[in-house]
């Protein structure tokens, strides 16, 4: 019966074409006379007969034929993953030179067709003569002599500077901008600051993001560590708040600073921040702020990015580095602010922390530094969580808050106060969180209940504990002096 098969179709087993898409799921069993009658006699329906069973030859559609006859099943995958074109690639391997050449001069074409769409100083400044018009009380000699925080337009007028302006203008003269813009005047216009403001600020995040994007080295839309030291350490010289700082010092600037963006905007360690996060936050327009040559002391002692701010995080390092090997130890540590952290919650941070021979590097201490100074902050409360929770199993429980507190019980002790039962303040913390648990306490209890920051006081910090303990009389003394 095999012979006979062969005969009718021409096609010798042998000769079988091994790159097939379709393989028949039961074994290849000789036909009956009944079945072969059967596949003589079968024809698919023109349903069935796409452009690619027409390229199959007579063997392979046998091959179905019979499955079908048998019962079986064609594979799942369908017919036209063969022919759909592919849209991913990989990006190119660190060996590979020329794709990567090729890769980067790709991106950069991209990012200047990118940069011709934004709009010029010429147009910005198109824009607002246009606005004048309508306002008819603005200077138009510069735009810090320009008020438009009274000045109202109507959707009529909206579109009428948008046909004015030029054809890069016209994104921002679209009714979706003005709806969502339109603040529920009682006559339907538009806060002119409030467009104008609008359209600087689109501006100024495309000019942003197409510069960040040029240190974008993977081409991924995020930043590596590495990336983004890149481009702090060329923005260094065009911010005259940082003239102050000597070249020696550059390398610790530019650390200090990193580690700001990385402890809040990549708190799963993953080493990398999307373009899109640093957009979003806050985080640029503290470090552009260094532009302003008049910036207040107040505002630089604040601003992070500073290099008063900067300066005095580093003398603090030295300041605690006593044996002046540039690392610090759980004993030098200790001295930090007022010297009120816990041995034991100190212990513990050794050890969760990276250190190098059991102490802890200029890196690791930005990183507590950050979250000393933001308890607030969600990420702060979780790099305290994960010191907090010692087994590692996601929550809080009464062994966990124990432990800790022994080290406020010992310091209290050492200063020759009352002893505090641990079991007071373990109510006290559990009726503040009101954990879904009722022994146990998550990270996400402590974030729901606003109250994470008094928590992580009461249980590694003698003077925060002592602060929630006294708040009613600490309360009323700032009333008595006039203070809110």
């Amino acid at each position: 019966m095999t012979n006979q098969s062969e005969s009718m179709t021409g096609v010798d087993d042998s000769t079988t074409n091994t790159t097939e898409p379709f393989e028949a799921v039961i074994p290849f069993e000789p036909l009956n006379n009944t079945d072969l009658s059967k596949v003589r006699n079968y024809k698919p329906l023109p349903s069935e007969l796409s452009p690619e069973m027409i390229a199959y030859d007579e063997h392979q559609l046998l091959r179905e034929a019979y499955t079908k006859l048998k019962g079986g099943k064609l594979p799942e995958r369908h017919r036209s993953l063969s022919i759909i074109p592919k849209f991913y690639s990989k990006p190119p391997s660190e060996g590979s030179c020329l794709a990567q050449k090729l890769r980067e001069e790709a991106r950069s074409r991209f990012l200047k067709e990118k940069s011709t769409q934004l709009l010029d100083n010429q147009e910005v400044q198109q824009i607002l003569q246009l606005l004048e018009k309508r306002s008819k009380s603005c200077s138009q000699d510069s735009y810090s002599k320009i008020d438009l925080s009274e000045q109202l337009i109507n959707y009529q007028e909206f579109v009428s500077v948008g046909k004015q302006s030029s054809a890069k203008c016209q994104q921002f003269f679209q009714p979706s901008v003005f709806a969502k813009l339109f603040n529920g005047d009682p006559y339907g216009r538009l806060s002119v600051a409030s467009f104008f403001t609008y359209v600087m600020r689109k501006v100024w995040l495309h000019q942003t993001r197409i510069g960040l994007s040029i240190y974008d080295v993977q081409g991924q839309g995020y930043l590596r560590e590495t990336d983004l030291e890149n481009y702090i350490i060329e923005l260094i010289p065009t911010l005259p708040q940082l003239e102050c700082l000597e070249i020696s010092f550059y390398s610790f600037y530019v650390c200090t600073a990193v580690r700001k963006f990385f402890f809040l905007l990549d708190p799963m360690r993953t080493g990398r921040i999307k373009i899109q996060d640093i957009l979003a936050s806050s985080f640029l327009d503290e470090l552009l702020e260094l532009r302003d040559e008049d910036l207040p002391k107040e505002v630089q002692f604040s601003n992070w990015f500073s290099a008063t701010s900067a300066l005095r995080v580093y003398g603090q390092y030295l300041a605690l580095d006593r044996d002046h090997n540039g690392m610090l130890s759980i004993e030098e540590l200790s001295h930090y602010a007022k010297g009120t952290l816990t041995h034991v919650f100190l212990k513990q941070l050794f050890q969760e922390c990276l250190t190098y021979e059991g102490e802890m590097d200029y890196k690791a201490y930005l990183d507590f530094v950050l979250a000393m100074e933001n308890r607030k902050e969600t990420q702060a409360l979780q790099y305290f969580f994960r010191i907090l929770d010692l087994n590692k199993d996601g929550y809080l429980h009464l062994m966990n808050l124990n432990y800790f507190f022994k080290g406020i019980q010992l310091m209290l002790n050492e200063c020759g106060h009352d002893h505090v039962k641990f079991e007071d303040v373990q109510n006290e913390i559990f009726d503040m969180v009101k954990p879904s648990h009722p022994w146990r306490i998550t990270l996400q209890d402590l974030i729901r209940s606003g109250q994470g920051e008094t928590v992580i006081n009461i249980l590694i910090d003698l003077d925060g504990f002592w602060m929630y303990e006294n708040r009613e009389n600490i309360l009323a003394d700032n009333q008595d002096t006039g203070y809110n």
